[in-house]
């Protein structure tokens, strides 16, 4: 297989759009990731684009809108991980000496699609929804069993007060404002102990990345940053599991895209990471074997995932501070990382940072595992 690397990254801005199209969302960031690199539109060989809502031909619908035609285009869905899966499409058909340059993207208009608030006739929906099992049923469950092993609700509270720090940071953020503990406690209750402002907004938005091969990439930059490890991998669907803090297909994509990338955790500079809940983040910090298991607590009270600690996790403010336009989440956690490798990252930069992981996790199944489907990327510099 050949050495891939990224060369331009883009992002829409993120936020609540219902007035524009996905097109106009996707083009967006198409057009920053194109004017970020150089690269001529016509050299794009081969597209992939992720989209959950209302999804048809959705990336010829984007990529029309800047002149590109004519090539070979596949749309994907897979919930939260249709980025990370279209992200991984690309790097698939260049590896595999298909085509030399492509472009991944992941597009969402949350506040157009099915779940803005609609009212779902009880004939159309499913008994999960009716018994509570919806994702902040779930996580709410999680956190509960998180409690009885130590965890706090101010400890839930304190990812929020630093997720949303940091999106203060992030000129891209969906909200840039600061929160502390007792705010973020005190703002409505969603499902005991989740809180409003534990949980990442409805947002609309798009990301892209251009993918290359490394000898093409060296025309373009004298430091590319390469693609490392690249896994995707679904579930197991057992009938139930012993532990609904666990997340198998976390923990068996993280050993595999360490692996992959002949890397241990310790080689990990910072993070991008799925934290639709903020109790989730803790869990994902076992997951990806930052900690050992059971030591997520102690890793987020020491301040190391914090911006300047020892492994900053969701520098960009994450899901919950940037928003969460599914699809385009499992490509824009390759782009914040990409802006760090690079020295980019403006006043959210992690220092020196030579390797980086994105994480997405996508979906639920009913036994409560987190995800039916989770995809990691690793990058280095």
């Amino acid at each position: 297989m050949r050495a891939v690397a990224v060369i331009g990254v883009g992002q829409s801005e993120f936020g609540k759009f219902p007035w524009r199209s996905a097109a106009s969302l996707g083009a967006e960031a198409v057009k920053a990731a194109i004017t970020d690199c150089g690269i001529s539109p016509r050299a794009i060989q081969v597209a992939y684009c992720a989209r959950a809502y209302d999804a048809n031909c959705t990336a010829q619908g984007i990529l029309k809108e800047v002149g590109i035609r004519g090539i070979e285009m596949i749309n994907v869905e897979n919930a939260c991980a249709g980025g990370a899966t279209s992200f991984r499409g690309v790097w698939k058909e260049i590896a595999d000496g298909r085509y030399d340059v492509g472009i991944a993207m992941g597009v969402e208009s949350m506040t157009t699609s099915p779940v803005a608030g609609k009212l779902i006739p009880p004939e159309k929906s499913d008994l999960d929804g009716h018994l509570g099992l919806t994702m902040p049923g779930m996580f709410a469950m999680v956190a509960r069993r998180q409690m009885e092993f130590g965890a706090t609700a101010e400890d839930f509270a304190q990812v929020s007060v630093k997720n949303h720090h940091n999106g203060c940071l992030n000129p891209q953020a969906q909200y840039k404002k600061e929160f502390t503990v007792e705010e973020i406690l005190g703002s409505r209750m969603i499902c005991d102990p989740i809180t409003l402002l534990m949980c990442c907004p409805n947002t609309d938005g798009a990301a892209a990345a251009i993918l290359c091969s490394l000898e093409v990439a060296r025309r373009y930059t004298s430091h590319p940053i390469r693609v490392l490890a690249s896994a995707l991998c679904s579930a197991d669907y057992k009938f139930a599991q012993e532990d609904i803090c666990a997340s198998p297909v976390g923990v068996k994509v993280a050993k595999m895209a360490y692996e992959m990338a002949g890397v241990d955790p310790q080689d990990i500079d910072l993070v991008e990471m799925h934290d639709a809940f903020a109790n989730e983040e803790i869990l994902r910090y076992e997951d990806l074997l930052l900690c050992k298991p059971g030591e997520g607590l102690d890793l987020l009270r020491s301040g190391a995932t914090a911006i300047g600690g020892r492994i900053p996790v969701n520098p960009s403010g994450g899901l919950l501070a940037l928003g969460h336009p599914l699809s385009a989440s499992g490509v824009r956690t390759v782009c914040e990382v990409v802006l760090h490798l690079r020295g980019q990252a403006g006043a959210r930069q992690t220092p020196k940072a030579k390797v980086g992981l994105a994480q997405m996790l996508g979906g639920l199944v009913t036994n409560l595992e987190h995800g039916a489907v989770a995809g990691i990327h690793i990058l280095a510099r």
